[in-house]
């Protein structure tokens, strides 16, 4: 089976090495252009592009995929590139540009995009962010039959996992890329093998949006009770990272448990433990212990490191503080 593959971070890029591993013909690889990363704002190629380009593979970086948009000449290029490739199917992973009609269509079996949720729940851009946000007790990759709405095609294939107490953004994020890689290569392989990849349609019950993460949203409200501020810390790792305000800075908070407060009384974001590895603050209801942080300009350091440097009495105040 000969296929093109679309998509740009470290996630996409495990799923194009499986792919790749499983002896799939990948005749062309799709990514964003490159991007400004990090303090000094260095042009950087996207992960995918990183692998690609060592693998041999033929890329290209359109800004934009619509004929009648803002970048045709790109569009009419890759348009162009795609049919030149003579591809049967399109894989999508996190690619960060929406496909219009002529992209979903062009190969014979269409565009088939991993999504890291168990759709419908958590449709569109930050779905692992906003599981572990809400505290959702499992989450999963979906195979999916892309269309034009927004993650509403038919799925093909899913498979779900459990999210740890522990998880944070990142671990999640990995786990679930490693999920993906494997079920796109089952669901290729059901596909050559003609009639054995049998698309369902979504349940019209329990849609839920995963909205974009705004840096706004970083700010700890110590007010909640102590699983959600908890959950947003963790939903925040590794970016864009919670914050909260300690000595007029913007100290960021990186890790965090609830905890029973012990105290119901205090004032929420009062201080009311400090050990040898975490700082305990109380929130409307029960306590988060913190496991790691990072003043501004620093590094971020365990509580242990943290303390060194920095003394911190109980009784002090994170303050309830906004972006």
């Amino acid at each position: 089976m000969r296929l093109a593959f679309a998509g740009t971070p470290e996630f996409a890029r495990i799923a194009l090495a499986a792919l790749h591993r499983a002896g799939f013909e990948i005749a062309l690889v799709l990514t964003q252009p490159d991007r400004p990363a990090g303090r000094g704002q260095q042009v950087h190629p996207s992960a995918v592009k990183v692998w690609a380009v060592e693998h041999g593979l033929t890329v290209i970086q359109p800004q934009g995929l619509r004929l009648d948009g803002r970048y045709a000449d790109d569009a009419s290029s890759a348009r162009d590139a795609l049919d030149a490739a003579r591809i049967d199917v399109m894989v999508v992973a996190a690619y960060g540009l929406i496909l219009p009609a002529w992209a979903l269509t062009l190969p014979r079996l269409g565009c088939l995009n991993i999504h890291a949720s168990l759709l419908p729940r958590w449709r569109g851009a930050a779905p692992i962010h906003r599981a572990i946000e809400a505290g959702d007790a499992r989450t999963g990759i979906t195979v999916m039959q892309m269309d034009t709405g927004l993650d509403t095609g038919p799925m093909l294939l899913t498979e779900a996992l459990d999210i740890r107490d522990e998880d944070t953004t990142g671990s999640l994020h990995d786990r679930l890329a490693v999920l993906g890689g494997g079920l796109i290569v089952e669901a290729l392989e059901l596909a050559a093998c003609g009639g054995g990849l049998r698309a369902t349609p979504q349940p019209a019950d329990g849609v839920t949006y995963a909205k974009k993460i705004d840096k706004a949203e970083a700010w700890v409200d110590w007010r909640a009770d102590a699983a959600r501020v908890a959950q947003h810390i963790r939903a925040l790792n590794p970016a864009p990272g919670a914050v909260a305000q300690w000595r007029g800075d913007a100290v960021k908070l990186w890790n965090a448990r609830a905890v029973a407060a012990g105290v119901e009384t205090q004032t929420p974001g009062t201080v009311i433990d400090v050990s040898a590895d975490a700082i305990t603050v109380a929130c409307g209801s029960g306590a988060v212990r913190i496991t790691e942080l990072q003043r501004p300009g620093g590094k971020r350091l365990t509580a242990a490191q943290f303390l060194q440097g920095q003394s911190m009495r109980v009784g002090e105040r994170f303050e309830v503080a906004t972006g």
